[in-house]
């Protein structure tokens, strides 16, 4: 509970005169003299008023009183201050946030999304077309040009995703789409060996990673639904 301001106790100005503290005192004090009203228990009252009034009435003591309330004033002032500066601080501070966000789904998850879907969707039907006779060489000539095509389209991912730092409040969405990328890269070192000795092994192998790197490029989509 805050302490009484002795200038409201007695109703008067902060700059009031000693004559003007004066009248102010007796006006109160026969105001709320037990004899005025004899049904009402002024106690509480008539002590604050007095506590004023001697204060007030001694320059020394009411020197001393304007510079502790000063001091009280001013103190309240910078609490407020720093508060608001506290509370503009943290909607600034998510403001920046939002627009790093925006910023980072822009230039960074945008684009390696986009790539890794033109690698991963395009596999299977390159495996149909590839299983139409595995040893034709034409065939496998366009298979190859694939793989090379998804090692610069994988290129340019990485690239992607390392011309900013993720924000945060993305960390889980950016480390599902490094381990896609690194997913990515495995499966086309299986496919191309594949190319290399048309062992089945590493056809399943590169076919099994692109499967495990949709469902995390499916995740960070997830991720992001919930982020915009």
């Amino acid at each position: 509970m805050s302490e009484p301001n002795y200038y409201e106790i007695l109703d008067i100005h902060a700059s009031a005169s000693p004559t003007e503290v004066k009248q102010a005192y007796r006006r109160l004090a026969k105001l709320f003299h037990p004899d005025s009203n004899p049904d009402i228990d002024n106690h509480e009252r008539i002590t604050q008023i007095n506590a004023a009034y001697e204060t007030l009435s001694d320059p020394h003591r009411r020197q001393t009183y304007d510079q502790t309330l000063q001091a009280k004033v001013e103190s309240a002032w910078h609490t407020r201050s720093k508060a608001a500066s506290n509370i503009y601080q943290k909607r600034q501070s998510g403001q920046d946030a939002d627009a790093e966000i925006h910023t980072w789904l822009q230039r960074v998850y945008g684009p390696v999304n986009r790539l890794l879907g033109r690698i991963i969707e395009a596999l299977n039907d390159q495996i149909d077309e590839l299983s139409a006779d595995p040893f034709d060489d034409e065939l496998m000539e366009d298979f190859q040009d694939y793989l090379e095509d998804c090692r610069q389209l994988l290129k340019q991912a990485h690239l992607s995703f390392r011309c900013m730092p993720n924000p945060t409040n993305v960390a889980g969405t950016a480390a599902n789409l490094y381990y896609c990328l690194n997913q990515v890269g495995d499966g086309l070192d299986e496919l191309e060996r594949y190319t290399y000795n048309y062992d089945e092994h590493y056809l399943h192998a590169g076919q099994e990673m692109f499967r495990i790197a949709n469902r995390l490029r499916r995740e960070a989509q997830y991720a992001v639904r919930h982020l915009v």
